[in-house]
């Protein structure tokens, strides 16, 4: 009997998850394979025929917006690094006692709603709001400048709002750092930006690898931003599939495009991670 429990015990725990991801993610997904190869509408119903044509037509239809939601996450995950990595650098190396305080106040606005934080960016890049008013009114910018409704716009908002996703996975690298192994870089007489490029970054890498994932496949399929903050000229992907799940209800082209969308981001992820070698970064990690 001892035996068999033991046996039973790992099928046991993974149960409760695996559960969840069946009923929550497996049944879900199968739905809309279904639904991305049916024909109809919400009057007459939808009927499964195996139309692969939904894929074709709406990639050839928001092939635009599909290419400009990848670009916009490739330039937010480019910015957050830059960002991010000083900020986890200055916290792992001189936050001392305070590190967690640091850290808390970096997640701090996450007590607050998603959509409330960009809405509070819209309402500070507004043409006459508190940023931007004063700058006109003193001539430091032209009268016609503008911030809303531009890709500069929402691109900013995404940074803002992955900006944590980035910061805590590279804090977390740089913590793992032995202080002793920058020391003895020095001691050898590395300058500092070789100190860095050939000491710090390397072992840094698992945490901007983590980084990019938790923010560029959520930045490219973000709507919020881009529906707050940009037009017509910065629409997103995940803009239209919004639109045709709960506005048009054209399921079948809102499935189709979801699964265009994932199908383009794991291949974007793979090419990544072979370009980046994940193995050299797994086997950083482990160190």
């Amino acid at each position: 009997m001892d035996r068999v429990k033991r046996t039973l015990a790992p099928y046991l725990l993974v149960l409760p998850g695996g559960l969840w991801l069946v009923v929550f993610f497996a049944v879900p997904m199968a739905t809309m394979v279904s639904l991305s190869l049916q024909e109809g509408d919400v009057v007459n119903g939808f009927v499964f025929t195996g139309h692969w044509q939904n894929y074709v037509e709406s990639l050839a239809d928001y092939q635009t917006q599909l290419i400009r939601s990848l670009v916009y996450g490739a330039v937010t995950s480019f910015v957050l690094i830059v960002l991010a990595f000083p900020v986890a650098y200055w916290i792992a190396f001189y936050g001392g006692r305070r590190k967690a305080t640091y850290l808390f106040l970096i997640l701090l606005p996450f007590f607050v709603s998603f959509v409330l934080r960009t809405i509070s960016w819209r309402m500070l890049l507004t043409d006459d709001g508190v940023l931007l008013h004063p700058l006109k009114e003193a001539g430091i910018l032209p009268g016609d400048f503008q911030v809303l409704g531009s890709a500069t716009a929402v691109i900013a908002g995404l940074v803002y709002s992955f900006l944590p996703f980035m910061v805590l996975p590279i804090y977390v690298a740089l913590e793992r750092i032995d202080p002793r192994v920058v020391e003895a870089a020095r001691d050898l007489y590395a300058s500092p930006v070789s100190s860095f490029t050939k000491v710090i970054f390397p072992l840094a890498l698992p945490g901007v690898f983590a980084g990019v994932l938790m923010t560029f496949v959520p930045a490219s399929s973000d709507y919020v931003n881009s529906e707050l903050l940009g037009s017509s000229e910065t629409t997103m992907i995940g803009q239209v599939i919004q639109s045709k799940f709960l506005s048009n209800s054209d399921y079948p082209s809102a499935s189709a495009l979801s699964f265009t969308l994932m199908a383009v981001l794991l291949v974007g992820i793979f090419v990544y991670a072979r370009a980046l070698g994940t193995e050299d970064v797994m086997k950083v990690a482990a160190r």
